[in-house]
Parts: C-alpha cells; structure tokens; sequence
C-alpha cells in the first residue's frame, strides 16, 4: 500500500517538572511534543516513523476534527508504547520505529493534531526524545492490473481431453499391440510349414514405427494390414 509523507510542524518538546530541578530527585521524566498540520486539511493517518532516543514509553493523543459545530476533541491513541525492555540499559534506546494505524486504541481519520507524550523512569539518562519524526497518510490506490481471461482462469484438468480428439483410445491400441506380438511369437514357435493365411489390424495408428509389409489403402488414414507367414 501506497503513503504520503505530510507536512508537519514538530514543537519543542516541552518538560514536565515535578520537584525541584535543582536536585537529583527533581529531574523530569516526562516530555511532551505537539505536532501541528497547518498546511493541510485533516487527514487520515497511516504510519508514524521515529528515531528513538531513550525514551522509555510512548503514549501519544490525537486531537480530531469532529463536525462545525463540535469542538474538535483529545483522545488517547496510543497508551505507554514500551520503546526500551529495560529504562535502565541500553537496549532500544536509539532504535527506528514504525507506528502503523492498526496499532492505535481509536480511529485516526479527520487527524488535526498530535501530542506526544515521552516517559523515561531512569535517573540514568541525562535527557529522551524522538528524533527524525515523519507522519504517513494513505497515498493513492495503485491501478488495478487486468489480466488475460486465459491467465485468470486457467484451464480445467478435464479440458485437456479435448486436445486428443481424433485419435484411437491409447489402451485400446496397447491391448492390440500386445496382441500381435503374441500372436506372432505363437507363430515362431509351432516351427510349421504351413502357411496359416493372415490377419488384419486396422486402428488410426503407425503401430509405434513396425514395419508393414503391404498397405491396402493408400489413401486411407493409416489403416493398414498385417500380415503373418510362417518361414
């Protein structure tokens, strides 16, 4: 699926204090972040990429346009999105993420704003925040491709009887096949001399490339007449 990149306005991120600054205890753990969209109308949003920089949790708000006559209203998307397995190491820390609209807690049509909500619980680190932030709303549905009937719809199994129309049922001329055969090796084997007379074999088939000692009919399709004498 397609996506467009929308313009955006990030804000700085703003620190919420709890506690003296001045000391250990009263550095701030949560920050928050406004994204505007002044350039564009509201939208649907499809994806949020980042670059994350240690921060531990993500909750994230989105204020949507509802009608004329209703203020346009806050409501939670995303709820402590866990970035680092542990606020403590490393892990996470500066990862890429995706945000992707299924992820979300409600519907994210008629976007007008978002609010970013950052969290770190470790004294550890000396600031967190979100980095290389780009917003994604649906692009335009690609064309449909049409294909040939015969690449659609490919041919049944049972079609394919109808390309050995016009020719004799393989068993049958197998059982004949064996038949002659047999009936030859009869022939050798009685170590006669008396001419027994011949017998005829007429199916719509080169009898698998034997030699036949007369044609009866040129013209015929490939009938043909075997015949048998004993040496």
């Amino acid at each position: 699926m397609s996506r467009l990149s929308v313009p955006c306005h990030v804000k700085g991120a703003v620190a919420l204090q709890v506690g003296d600054m001045r000391t250990f205890q009263g550095r701030p753990g949560v920050v928050v972040i406004d994204v505007t969209f002044p350039s564009i109308e509201p939208f649907e949003l499809q994806e949020i990429t980042f670059k994350n920089y240690y921060t531990a949790f993500l909750t994230i708000r989105v204020r949507q346009h509802t009608s004329a006559h209703t203020p346009a209203k806050w409501m939670t998307c995303l709820r402590d999105c866990c970035l680092m397995p542990d606020p403590h190491s490393e892990d996470g820390a500066q990862e890429y993420v995706s945000l992707f609209k299924h992820q979300m807690l409600c519907d994210m049509t008629r976007v007008l704003e978002l609010r970013l909500i950052l969290r770190q619980p470790s004294p550890l680190w000396l600031s967190f925040t979100v980095e290389e932030l780009q917003i994604y709303q649906q692009g335009p549905k690609s064309p449909s491709v049409t294909f040939p009937k015969w690449l659609s719809h490919p041919m049944p199994c049972e079609q394919s009887a109808l390309l050995l129309e016009g020719l004799p049922d393989p068993s049958r001329v197998s059982s004949e096949v064996q038949q002659m055969w047999a009936l030859t090796e009869m022939i050798r084997a009685s170590h006669t001399s008396t001419r027994i007379g011949r017998f005829d074999v007429s199916y719509l088939f080169p009898l698998l490339g034997l030699h036949c000692p007369e044609q009866v009919r040129p013209h015929s399709p490939l009938c043909y007449r075997w015949m048998a004498v004993m040496t």
